[in-house]
Order: C-alpha cells, then sequence, then structure tokens
C-alpha cells in the first residue's frame, strides 16, 4: 500500500523540526514540494535544506510541482477556496499514482503545524475519496507560527481562566465594532486587518518571519505601535516578495 506522510517542519527554523518528524523524513523516498512561485522560492529552499541536514540516505528525491492558482478576486470566498482545492486534488492524484510505486513512501512537507490553518489534510481526504488511487496516509505535528510567536515574545498565549481564539484577518474585519471580546491571535492576514480594532489599548504582539533569519518583532499599546507595524510590514513584503505574518491582540479590559 502508497503511504503519504504529512510532516510538520515548524515556522523556518530547522530546529523546529521534532524527533518524530526526523523519523518521517528518513522514512519517506519522495517529497512532494509545491511550487508557488518566485517571489516563494525561499520556502522551497528551506525545504530542501532542511531535507539535507537530517535525512541521512541521499538517495530521496523531490518533485517540484507548480501549485495551481487561486482566484483571490472571485466574490465567493468558500467556492474559491473549494475550487482551489478541488485543483489541488487533481495534481497530487496524478503525483501520488506516477510518483509512488505500490508500496512507496511519498511525503508532504507543511510549514508550521498541519492541522492549522493549512490544506494538505483536506486535499488529501479529497484525493482518497475519489478511490482512483489507494493509498493511506499519516499526519506528523509540528510547532505552528503561533507557538513560535508566543515563545519569541515571552508571553503566554492565554491568560488566567481566560479563551484564546485563532482566527484570520477576513474574519477579524468581519467583527463588529472594535473586534470582538476576548484575545486573538490573527493568521493569514493579507492586509492589517488589526487597524479595525478600536482600542487602542489593546496590546499587539506581532512577527512576520517567525523563526526563520528574516523574523521581524514588534510589541505595544496598538494605538502606539501599530504605524510602525504597517511601515515594517510594507518594507519587508518590498524587500522579499511576500510576507508571512501573526500576531496576538491582547485586550486591556480584560483581567489575567
Amino acid at each position: 500500500m502508497r503511504r503519504v506522510l504529512v510532516i510538520g517542519i515548524g515556522a523556518g527554523d530547522p530546529g523546529h523540526v521534532t524527533m518524530q518528524a526526523v523519523a518521517a523524513l528518513n522514512a519517506a523516498d519522495v517529497f512532494f514540494v509545491m511550487d508557488k512561485g518566485a517571489a516563494k522560492h525561499e520556502l522551497v529552499r528551506l525545504r530542501r535544506e532542511i531535507c539535507e541536514r537530517y535525512i541521512e540516505d541521499t538517495s530521496y528525491r523531490i518533485v517540484e510541482v507548480r501549485d495551481p492558482e487561486r482566484d483571490r478576486s472571485a466574490p465567493d470566498y468558500a467556492a474559491a477556496v473549494a475550487a482551489w482545492r478541488s485543483a489541488r486534488a487533481e495534481v497530487w492524484e496524478e503525483l501520488i499514482a506516477r510518483e509512488l510505486g505500490g508500496d512507496g513512501c511519498g511525503a508532504f512537507l507543511v510549514w508550521g503545524d498541519p492541522a492549522l490553518y493549512d490544506s494538505t489534510i483536506a486535499v488529501l481526504g479529497e484525493v482518497a475519496a475519489r478511490g482512483r488511487v489507494a493509498f493511506e496516509f499519516e499526519v506528523i505535528p509540528g510547532i505552528s507560527s503561533v507557538q513560535a510567536l508566543a515563545a519569541a515574545h515571552r508571553v503566554a498565549l492565554n491568560r488566567i481562566g481566560e479563551p484564546i481564539e485563532i482566527t484570520t484577518g477576513r474574519r477579524l474585519r468581519e467583527k463588529v465594532g472594535d473586534g470582538g471580546g476576548g484575545d486573538v491571535v490573527v493568521m493569514l492576514d493579507a492586509g492589517t486587518a488589526f487597524d479595525s480594532v478600536e482600542d487602542g489599548d489593546t496590546e499587539i504582539y506581532w512577527g512576520a518571519y517567525v523563526g526563520t533569519e528574516h523574523e521581524i518583532l514588534v510589541a505595544g499599546k496598538l494605538r502606539d505601535v501599530a504605524e510602525e507595524i504597517v511601515r515594517l510590514r510594507a518594507e519587508a513584503r518590498e524587500r522579499h516578495g511576500w510576507i508571512m505574518d501573526v500576531y496576538l491582540l491582547r485586550r486591556s479590559s480584560r483581567g489575567g
């Protein structure tokens, strides 16, 4: 039976790779890498670096394939994501059938943790549901950017007796008024959704490229550091051609 491993490789530091992930890396024959274009070539390079660092048998293969484009202008967000995942499933189905023998083992190296705002598990589930290629898959957890952010700022994500919400920039903007109640971690923010928060006393712990050599960190009262974050974010995007950032919003009005 073909095997596919979904391996969380951490937020950018090769040192984030767990011993469980190292064992999984050494079990795979083929690594499937999605090429997202020249702007994000560094993400491919870092995946290669991780393989070179941790895999003992150098006979493994890396197969790069262009990732299908997602229609980011579509008015129906959910439908656009579903269409993109289906396009990915078509590509991955062909890869698994073509590149893995009857008992071969392939792997996808997932940035951060596969269970947190990543589509790999869902896409493989769609491929399996089609029934055209038989395989089983296993998920190996990784250190997420959320964990790396908290560690970099030396803060705990939750406060005593208080919940913590993890959401996206798009969802944060949809909240009414000052962004709703409670502390929140924001991921996948295509812009600066924190500017929708009206309470300037809210604290923000922001990080870009967390866990990498390009890491940028800013913390403070939102009203004091918002403009600095906007500036740093724009400069970093211009410099690298892409940006991945995450932040914790901690409301001043709550106890803990």
